[in-house]
């Protein structure tokens, strides 16, 4: 089972404001995709703290909840969450960064990345069953030396195809899209793209630079999460989205 502080409110609280609203999301989703396959959901912030891997989990979630099969991919190899709130480990050879380092048939040795090399390499070992019914992780993994190398390199896109054909939805748990050029990397692959903004923090000059770093690589934001709006009213915590989140 989940423990008892986690992050995950729409198992916690089911009827909650904010179930309802990521399960909203979910059918929008749906909804506004429904003649093409928007396997790959892109969830990015302007800044740390919006909430961006809180609003990932729970949305997840929501979609197993639909009897799809998921997987969440951990894609902040600085400073990745998603092993705390589904209570999985993150190994220091597994995860993200070592499984994009040793998916090759010829694992040759780098000075670089020794720490991170396996050479009895096995693709499922990096896939992690989580303690919820159809949802699998696989964590960030040790932080390596270039993050951004590895997101855009060949394999990591061989990886994505190899998931793409054994999930129903992946959800890509990206670093802030403002000073770091991960998450626009990762929009050669989403279909997908979600910005989580923060009602406390997030100012519209950051939005308005986050939309033109989507535009310099042909890309665009589908949707925005406005999250940690105080709802005084509201039936679990004070602190909900209007869309979505409370105060993570």
């Amino acid at each position: 089972m989940i423990k008892s502080n986690s992050d995950l409110i729409i198992i916690k609280n089911p009827k909650s404001r904010f179930a309802e609203a990521i399960k909203t999301l979910r059918t929008n989703l749906a909804f506004s995709n429904v003649d093409k396959d928007s396997k790959f959901i892109l969830v990015t912030s302007c800044e740390p703290g919006a909430g961006k891997s809180f609003i990932s989990a729970n949305l997840a979630v929501a979609f197993s909840q639909e009897n799809k099969k998921v997987l969440i991919i951990d894609c902040d190899m600085r400073k990745g969450r998603q092993h705390t709130i589904f209570n999985v480990p993150n190994k220091p050879k597994g995860g993200y960064s070592s499984l994009i380092l040793n998916y090759r048939e010829d694992v040759k040795k780098n000075s670089r990345f020794n720490d991170y090399l396996d050479e009895d390499f096995n693709f499922n070992n990096y896939i992690l069953s989580t303690p919820l019914s159809n949802i699998d992780i696989i964590t960030s993994g040790p932080i390596p030396p270039n993050p951004t190398e590895l997101l855009a390199s060949l394999n990591n896109e061989k990886i994505l195809k190899k998931v793409s054909e054994m999930y129903d939805v992946v959800i890509l748990d990206c670093p802030p899209v403002i000073g770091m050029s991960d998450a626009a990397i990762m929009t050669k692959i989403s279909d997908v793209n979600l910005l989580v903004v923060s009602s406390k923090s997030t100012k519209i000059e950051e939005v308005n630079i986050a939309k033109k770093i989507f535009q310099t690589v042909n890309s665009e934001i589908n949707g925005v999460i406005l999250n940690k709006v105080n709802m005084k009213h509201s039936t679990y915590g004070g602190y909900y989205g209007g869309y979505y989140g409370e105060d993570k």
